[in-house]
């Protein structure tokens, strides 16, 4: 049978999502506890990959076992006494025996957050910015991310993918006390993507890009023509949505 494992993670103790042959890896320790708890080899696929030191508050990742619905339901309760406090587990669910946590996902949603002043209490998961931006003209620019398809001028550089195309359906600032939210969700998402967009975005916000230069600056499909890169710490994926239809009751 299928599973769907939600769950999330604090990036700060790995070198990203995917498995690695010499970096802690959040799917490896994953796998690892799973293959301990069922003594069985697990394998888990996951929505998606996230770099090293980014987090997530919602992922999902899907593997396969023979083991009853009964006994899967005992599993979180396992996993997060086995676990150390850097992953937590939510849920699991039995899908269709070909449900993918990955292909099968219609959204995914991301936040960046910033701070506009260190707070020693606050800052460790928040990029802590320079000076405040302009949060109006940042949110103008935001907007004209749904107006495009093509996002190479955000993709990590020699990116080995297929398409740059993206259909962002969502993309917004908003303040929040001591700084400010970015919160932007779309189908899929190039490597880099969402860091890359941010860092145009304050550029934008600090006047060092005019507003109307997003248009020309994502039509270029040229990294260097777009912003610097956030750091990874402020940045969270947070919601994937499945059809209900891979949900077995």
């Amino acid at each position: 049978m299928r599973y769907f494992l939600t769950f999330a993670y604090n990036g700060s103790s790995y070198h990203g999502w995917q498995r690695q042959p010499n970096a802690s890896s959040v799917q490896q320790t994953l796998e690892e506890a799973l293959s301990t708890l069922l003594r069985l080899p697990i394998k888990i696929v996951g929505a998606g990959r996230t770099d090293s030191g980014v987090h997530a508050t919602q992922m999902v990742a899907h593997f396969d076992t023979d083991i009853p619905k009964a006994q899967a339901n005992n599993l979180p309760y396992l996993l997060n006494r086995y676990l150390d406090d850097s992953i937590a587990i939510h849920d699991i669910q039995p899908v269709q025996h070909t449900a993918h946590a990955r292909f099968d996902a219609l959204a995914r949603s991301y936040v960046y957050r910033i701070a506009f002043y260190k707070d020693p209490f606050r800052s460790k998961g928040v990029y802590v910015v320079p000076k405040q931006p302009n949060i109006t003209w940042m949110n103008t620019a935001a907007k004209r991310l749904l107006l495009h398809t093509d996002f190479e001028a955000f993709a990590k550089a020699h990116s080995d993918v297929k398409t740059f195309l993206c259909k962002v359906t969502h993309s917004e600032w908003r303040l929040v006390e001591n700084g400010a939210v970015f919160d932007i969700t779309a189908n899929r998402f190039l490597r880099n993507m969402v860091r890359a967009i941010v860092g145009t975005l304050l550029d934008i916000g600090w006047g060092k890009i005019p507003v109307e230069a997003i248009d020309a600056i994502i039509e270029s499909k040229n990294r260097s023509k777009a912003g610097f890169s956030v750091p990874a710490h402020g940045l969270y994926l947070t919601k994937i949505t499945y059809p209900n239809t891979l949900y077995i009751q």
